[in-house]
């Protein structure tokens, strides 16, 4: 299962990166507000910015719903680096938008996605990745798993190449729980990968080695 890190901050991809274990990024225009990442210029400058930090792929998001303007904002997007994927909302221009692109092999993302439905019609359309929400189905009181595994299900039975990318991730064990049921990706946020490398057995043991070598070392 691939790790991508959800966050337009730098420091936090330099992070994720240096464990060596970081395969790509997504970001939305929320992470991009948070980050004080303001207007057209300012906004591709940073794409560039986190290209730079990553060897995989990085979604960038338009903010178009016209058709029209999701092509060519994509578009736009797309040349900026090879590892650009052009991340699209689920609405039917958007599906138009991802036939289109596909043909033209742009790499693309499909974002909000909350049903098996629409994860299918993301795949006919050509998507490269369909970004399942499952944190914000828990909110509201439905099982977010259980998308990913009606999804894997149906890609598996008519060989879908479409990567399923887990969004929405609130803790390690969604992380755990999404490799259980075949997510080909997740995109986390960095507090829940670093937590994943935590128990407190480890933590009780580590101390123990160490105490032990440090009183049979003593001067």
């Amino acid at each position: 299962m691939k790790f991508f890190i959800d966050t337009a901050n730098i420091e936090e991809i330099k992070e994720a990166q240096s464990f060596g274990v970081l395969d790509g990024v997504t970001t939305n225009p929320s992470l991009m507000s948070r980050e004080n990442i303001k207007g057209e210029k300012n906004i591709i400058e940073h794409y560039r910015k986190i290209c730079l930090e990553v060897d995989g792929d990085v979604s960038a998001e338009v903010i178009s719903t016209d058709l029209d303007g999701i092509i060519n904002e994509g578009e736009l997007l797309s040349k900026l680096d090879n590892k650009i994927v052009v991340k699209v909302p689920m609405i039917k221009n958007g599906i138009k938008a991802i036939k289109h692109f596909s043909s033209k092999n742009i790499k693309t993302n499909c974002t909000l996605i909350f049903s098996s439905g629409q994860a299918l019609i993301a795949a006919k359309a050509g998507a490269t990745y369909v970004s399942p929400f499952i944190g914000r189905l828990d909110d509201i009181s439905i099982d977010g798993l259980n998308i990913i595994s009606e999804i894997r299900k149906i890609y598996d039975n008519y060989n879908i190449n479409t990567q399923i990318l887990a969004a929405s991730i609130r803790s390690p064990m969604h992380i755990i729980n999404c490799a259980k049921i075949g997510s080909d990706v997740i995109t986390s946020p960095l507090t829940s990968i670093v937590k994943l490398f935590h128990h407190p057995l480890t933590d009780i043991g580590l101390k123990k080695f160490l105490d032990d070598h440090y009183s049979v070392n003593k001067k």
